[in-house]
C-alpha cells in the first residue's frame, strides 16, 4: 500500500472511531480505539514509540514518544482538544524531522465532525 492508500486508511480508521464514540473523551480512549480499528484493517503499527533527541551527534533519551507510527512511514498525533493551536502543528513538524519520517497527521478527536479535526503535515528533508 503506498502512503497516500494508507493515509485514507488512517483517516477512514479515525472517522470510524470518532463515529462510535463521539467528542469529550480522553485521548487515550481514542488511541486504544483507533489502534483497534487498524489492526482490523491489517494496518501494521507501534504505540508509544520512544523519540531520541539528536543534540550535537549524541542521541538523548528525553521522554518523548510517539503516539502511534503506522507501517513505520506515517506518525499519528492523537489529539482531543478544544483547538489545535500552533504549537500542536509544530510538535507534529519536530516529531517527522527528529523521526527522518516525511507523514504525519494531526487528529484531534474533540470535534463534531471528524473531518474538521485532521490536519495533514508533510516535512521534507
Amino acid at each position: 500500500m503506498d502512503i497516500n492508500q494508507l493515509s485514507s486508511q488512517i483517516i477512514g480508521s479515525a472517522i470510524e472511531v470518532h463515529k462510535e464514540l463521539g467528542p469529550g473523551l480522553l485521548e487515550s480512549a481514542y488511541e486504544e480505539c483507533l489502534c483497534l480499528e487498524l489492526c482490523i484493517r491489517g494496518i501494521v503499527l507501534e504505540r508509544q514509540r520512544p523519540l531520541p533527541v539528536k543534540y550535537k551527534d549524541r542521541q538523548l533519551e528525553c521522554g518523548y514518544r510517539l503516539d502511534i507510527v503506522v507501517e513505520n512511514k506515517i506518525i499519528l498525533e492523537l489529539k482531543s482538544c478544544e483547538n489545535i493551536e500552533p504549537i500542536h502543528k509544530a510538535q507534529l513538524l519536530t516529531y517527522l524531522k527528529l523521526s527522518g519520517m516525511h507523514l504525519g497527521l494531526l487528529l484531534n478527536f474533540n470535534v463534531p465532525v471528524m473531518r474538521d479535526g485532521i490536519i495533514r503535515m508533510v516535512h521534507k528533508l
